[in-house]
């Protein structure tokens, strides 16, 4: 029978996603606080013709300019099939995983390829150059 301890050092992923593509534009982890969004929200503030679609949590909040932050489940649909898509193609994600790392380290790396795979450009280049080695 396999005894889980309690998670002390829970590690979250907070991420943004840009709507009209369904890629991740930017992502941060940490704790589950208003430090660890306000790291998120630093690095896409530059974007200022944007609109920022959240849920309630109160970080988003004191750091998302009232005038561009709608406030509701209806609009954060492409951000949880995003969170899906990344608990199913990475194990690290799961609960309970057999993975063996879940340093920030390691979780920051896994995001960085993964989401360089699953962009078609950045994909087809290193394909073409696996490719390449077979003729």
């Amino acid at each position: 029978m396999a005894l889980h301890r309690l998670k002390k050092n829970k590690l979250w992923i907070i991420k943004a996603v840009d709507r009209g593509t369904g890629r991740t534009v930017a992502w941060v982890t940490g704790g589950r606080d208003a430090a660890t969004f306000g790291r998120l929200y630093d690095k896409v503030k530059h974007l200022t013709d944007c609109i920022f679609y959240t849920d309630d949590w109160d970080a988003f909040a004191m750091h998302l300019p009232p005038d561009r932050h709608v406030i509701g489940k209806a609009h954060t649909i492409t951000i949880e099939h995003d969170n899906s898509n990344t608990r199913h193609h990475l194990g690290r994600m799961t609960r309970r995983t057999k993975v063996v790392s879940k340093k920030e380290f390691m979780v920051n790396a896994s995001l960085k390829l993964w989401l360089a795979l699953t962009t078609p450009a950045i994909f087809l280049h290193y394909q073409q150059q696996y490719l390449c080695t077979f003729r």
